[in-house]
């Protein structure tokens, strides 16, 4: 089979480097404006099998032309590419994923539902660890009680030896931790849908390799805040990060720096943002630096007329023999694994679903472990 992998940054690229594991993947286009710089991981699979592909995602017909004929199409371009990736996806009649991570263009692609069903294929948002990974452990996890009373979720991409005064590198882009870090944040309080800000209500949560803090963050509930509005009383997503973190993020949003609203300096209008992201970059970029993904999961509920409670916990650490994050191993390896199970004809019916609605949790479990990703069940 043949698969189209649009964006060839980190997560694109351990998209594709894990569908090369594939026997059944003949080929894999790997497209971008500039691909020729490509990790150094995916060289022993330069040939014809791997087909690095020059491309601008905003040439409809190009974007048309490269979908065609293709099993499936993943995207790890910014999520505001999504919805139109997705119109030319049903259009060519190829299943399609993303990375998503903003939940009002998730809505956008749900009216693409029926031409979906009428071309016989599935369109995932949101197919990355958050959301993704985590709102199909969250939703095997509720099938698991005959009644929920909380959905609490902890996601953190960490540093292994944090630096102070963030504690914090770069394991995927600047400007979307940013973007989280300064959006109201969707949960469910009582069993209504309300709003909170980011980098609220700040918690300790504890992993056995350190303690860590946790609050609130956009886009990790990615729909479900909405499917379970009125039928689970406490739903909620935060970021994990050390100690410390959140406060001097909110200290830093609370003197304007995180503003989009430009302000003149020394008679030229700057974004405080744009400037606050050219400075703060280069300290956070470390190429030499391991991280880790932390993630809990914990569903409360009753079962057989019993308190119940499911916890599902992962660590995963830089793959040092492949140099490949931990962030693109969770995330750009969920892409490929949903990816897969579109194509090979597991994920059904037809139509437009988030992975907590479609995806089947073992299988997708299953695909993870047999990648080293150990998601451990209590």
């Amino acid at each position: 089979m043949r698969m189209l992998v649009l964006g060839a940054g980190l997560q694109g690229s351990a998209c594709a480097y894990d569908l090369l594991q594939n026997d059944d993947v003949a080929e894999v286009r790997l497209a971008d404006v500039h691909v020729e710089h490509l990790p150094d991981f995916l060289a022993p699979f330069s040939g014809p099998r791997l087909l690095p592909t020059s491309l601008d995602v905003r040439d409809r017909d190009a974007v048309l032309g490269a979908m065609r004929g293709c099993a499936a199409v993943m995207s790890a371009i910014p999520y505001y590419f999504n919805y139109e990736m997705a119109q030319l996806a049903v259009q060519a009649g190829v299943h399609f994923c993303d990375l998503g991570g903003n939940t009002e263009i998730v809505f956008k692609q749900k009216q693409l539902d029926a031409d979906a069903k009428r071309k016989n294929i599935t369109v995932i948002p949101d197919c990355g660890l958050a959301p993704g990974m985590v709102n199909i452990l969250a939703q095997y996890g509720i099938e698991q009680m005959d009644a929920v009373d909380s959905v609490k979720i902890f996601v953190g991409g960490l540093p292994q030896h944090p630096e102070p005064p963030l504690n914090y590198m770069l394991v995927y882009s600047l400007e979307g931790a940013l973007d989280y870090y300064t959006t109201l944040s969707w949960v469910l309080r009582n069993a209504k849908r309300t709003q909170v800000p980011a980098l609220s209500e700040i918690e300790p949560v504890h992993f056995d390799f350190a303690d860590l803090e946790a609050f609130h963050t956009a886009g990790g509930l990615s729909t479900m805040a909405f499917r379970y509005e009125g039928k689970v009383p406490t739903m909620e997503y935060k970021t994990l990060r050390y100690p410390g973190h959140a406060k001097l993020m909110a200290d830093i949003r609370a003197l304007g720096l995180l503003d989009l609203e430009p302000v003149e300096v020394k008679g030229m209008n700057v974004v405080p943002r744009d400037a606050f992201i050219a400075s703060v970059m280069p300290k956070l970029h470390k190429p030499h630096g391991h991280d880790l993904v932390a993630l809990r999961v914990v569903v409360t509920g009753t079962k057989g007329g019993k308190p119940a409670a499911k916890t599902f916990e992962l660590v995963d650490r830089y793959d040092a023999k492949h140099h490949i994050s931990a962030m693109m191993r969770t995330t750009g390896y969920s892409l490929s694994i949903t990816g897969m199970m579109q194509a090979r004809g597991e994920i059904k019916p037809a139509g437009v679903h988030t992975p907590d609605e479609c995806v089947p949790a073992v299988p997708y479990i299953d695909a993870l472990r047999k990648r080293g990703i150990d998601i451990r069940e209590s």
